[in-house]
């Protein structure tokens, strides 16, 4: 498969894992995490955002779009994902630019010439390209195929995953990885459905695995509030993890980054009102890992 859905490609990122790095973000996602930074990174195809405050309400989009997938309600534009094809009439229509869009098909050999672009910046500073999302897996041919050809450049190669994929499908994959940014949200099922409306049982095998191959992991914890918080829910996921072989973990603080795109693609946000965390709101979490012998950084 030489062509795949992306929504952007971050040159000089330094914050995806070693060094200076180009970061390439798939479309796709299993999980619906209620926190997510890029809710337009959950659906695996082309999708329209739509501004309000750009919008004169003069229905053009609403004509144009030859698959009826555009209605106008309550002083509003919506967009129905399921009838959305992505032709981009309606964007190309509106004078305005209260529509735009988040997606794009990507040959894997333009994917390759931009990243190939900071090659020098990736040898002096021990970096690379890491696969973001979304999450990559979900698209695991054309994953395959480009990481493979970003290989043959001697480039290392990280990819952020949830960890939620069919086990023979993580198995195929993961080894492909120089590094496995590898995310740990709940250690109680049921609270981690809540979360993300996945179970984790298939998340934990896959990170059990990875550690078994002497596979690089970082395993990662978005810290967030109301769900992981806690220090019981620290402690829980602290032997969680020393129980499978982790001696290295890092938190990620809650951000509301993302927040404005939930309004863009007229989706609720259940934490809009939540108070960003900082790493010094973090110190007595990381303790709960440092004094079981884990390095955990912020």
């Amino acid at each position: 498969m030489k062509n795949g859905i992306i929504f952007n490609i971050q040159k000089f990122s330094i914050h995806d894992g070693p060094g200076i790095r180009t970061t390439v973000f798939f479309k796709g996602c299993p999980l619906k995490c209620e926190w997510c930074s890029n809710p337009e990174s959950q659906l695996e195809s082309i999708q329209i955002l739509y501004d309000t405050k750009k919008c004169t309400h003069c229905l053009s989009c609403v004509h144009n779009c030859p698959h009826h997938a555009i209605e106008y309600n309550n002083q509003k534009i919506i967009i129905n994902d399921k009838k959305c094809v992505g032709c981009l009439s309606c964007v190309q229509s509106c004078i305005n630019d209260a529509l735009s869009h988040e997606g794009e098909y990507k040959d894997i050999k333009d994917i390759v010439d931009i990243c190939l672009q900071d090659i020098d910046f990736y040898e002096e500073s021990h970096g690379g390209v890491t696969i973001s999302g979304g999450e990559g897996m979900y698209q695991p041919k054309f994953l395959k195929q480009l990481v493979l050809e970003l290989k043959k450049h001697q480039i290392h190669v990280a990819i952020e995953t949830t960890g939620y994929i069919e086990h023979s499908l993580f198995k195929e994959l993961a080894p492909l990885f120089d590094l496995l940014l590898f995310d740990v949200k709940h250690y109680d099922t049921n609270k981690h459905y809540q979360g993300t409306q996945v179970h984790n049982e298939l998340i934990i095998q896959n990170l059990i695995w990875a550690i078994q191959q002497k596979i690089e992991v970082l395993p990662r914890i978005p810290v967030i509030p109301e769900f992981n918080d806690s220090l019981e829910e620290a402690k829980g996921i602290a032997d969680l993890l020393k129980h499978i072989g982790i001696n290295r973990v890092q938190l990620l603080p809650f951000h509301q980054f993302g927040e404005r795109k939930y309004e863009l693609l007229n989706k609720e946000y259940r934490l809009k009102n939540k108070k960003a965390l900082y790493p010094e709101d973090l110190k007595e979490y990381q303790k709960i890992f440092i004094n079981k012998g884990i390095d955990c950084f912020i």
